[in-house]
């Protein structure tokens, strides 16, 4: 039985518990999607979880957390597009058409977690949050990978499978391994 909650200030220790104390993927703190390249680089680690700790803090909530017996166990970033500046950048993942988007970045499971459909279950509540912030559209992002054992870190952006199952189309590919999956919320 899983539970949901916006990643808000009183939560923080929560998801520093998730990602433990490297960041999840070597110090990303998931700011890649909101960095350049250059300063992605430089600040990852310290310097990314001072700024994912800093926006929280600031209100902004860059996605929700999954708890199993009140221990966080899974992570979806989730915001609107706009708040990802390297996919406008991306010419595999560029925007489709002028719509609003919320965009799912990245997905994290605790490794004791994994292959339990938690990324199914993060996708159906980011659905609903998005609905409830008025959104009409969550798009995701998964990559399909040449292996079928590859590593989570590969395939942080999810697998197509678990957009399927969470009702989510295929819209776009500009890339054989990176399609674009959305969901249409209705009124």
């Amino acid at each position: 039985m899983l539970t949901f909650s916006p990643l808000t200030p009183d939560r923080f220790s929560d998801f520093e518990h998730l990602f433990g104390p490297r960041g999840a993927c070597a110090g990303c703190w998931c700011m890649f999607w909101k960095l350049p390249g250059k300063d992605f680089r430089q600040l990852s680690g310290d310097g990314t979880h001072q700024m994912q700790q800093s926006l929280v803090d600031q209100g902004l909530v860059p996605g929700l957390l999954a708890y199993s017996d009140a221990q966080p166990v899974g992570w979806i970033a989730l915001e609107p597009r706009s708040s990802y500046p390297r996919l406008a950048r991306s010419r595999v993942l560029k925007p489709i058409d002028s719509a609003d988007v919320w965009s799912v970045t990245c997905f994290f499971t605790a490794k004791s977690h994994r292959r339990q459909g938690i990324t199914v279950e993060l996708l159906r509540e980011a659905v609903k949050f998005v609905a409830l912030m008025g959104g009409k559209i969550v798009e995701g992002y998964p990559v399909e990978p040449k292996s079928t054992n590859a590593p989570a870190p590969f395939v942080y952006t999810g697998l197509p499978t678990a957009f399927l199952r969470a009702g989510f189309v295929e819209v776009a590919r500009f890339s054989p391994v990176r399609p674009i999956f959305r969901y249409f919320i209705k009124d």
